[in-house]
């Protein structure tokens, strides 16, 4: 069986629940991708172009830092990331712990958390900056999804 991960980022909470349900249910370590600088209620405004949120989205090359990170890489074999779906992809923070690793010869599954978006092309986008890894396109989950859902999900890399 191989060795999993779950690392994720959650502004709100929903995307840390449902993390937390994913790795207990497949028996994976987890990890929380914590900006250095947390995210305020008035940084997630998306409404507001101005916010710190709404500017990190627009500049594809922003990459909030993080504040820990992975002790030991080298042991997982598969690495399910989760995030919010901000403006139709993954947040800039997920890129930035993406391109702090080398996961080559790893398995990437994206996951995601929305009210509607679908995860559109976070896969894609991750897959370009992983280099070496089989980057899998990923799901879009409600926030209330079972157990079961999440388990049965992710056994197809397991």
């Amino acid at each position: 069986m191989a060795k999993a991960l779950v690392a994720y980022f959650s502004a709100s909470g929903v995307t840390k629940r449902l993390s937390e349900n994913l790795a207990g249910a497949i028996g994976a370590d987890s990890f929380e991708i914590v900006p250095e600088a947390l995210y305020t209620k008035e940084d997630l405004n998306w409404q507001d172009p101005n916010s710190r949120s709404s500017v990190e989205m627009k500049d594809r090359s922003s990459r909030p830092p993080i504040a820990s990170g992975v002790d030991d890489m080298s042991k997982y074999d598969v690495v399910f990331i989760g995030f919010p779906v901000w403006w139709y992809r993954e947040p800039s923070i997920i890129d930035t712990f993406v391109e702090a690793y080398d996961f080559s010869g790893k398995t990437i599954v994206p996951f995601a958390t929305s009210g509607s978006s679908g995860i559109g092309d976070s896969g894609k986008n991750m897959a370009k900056i992983a280099k070496g890894a089989n980057v899998e396109a990923g799901r879009r989950f409600s926030a209330n999804a079972s157990v079961d859902e999440l388990k049965e999900w992710a056994g197809t890399w397991l």
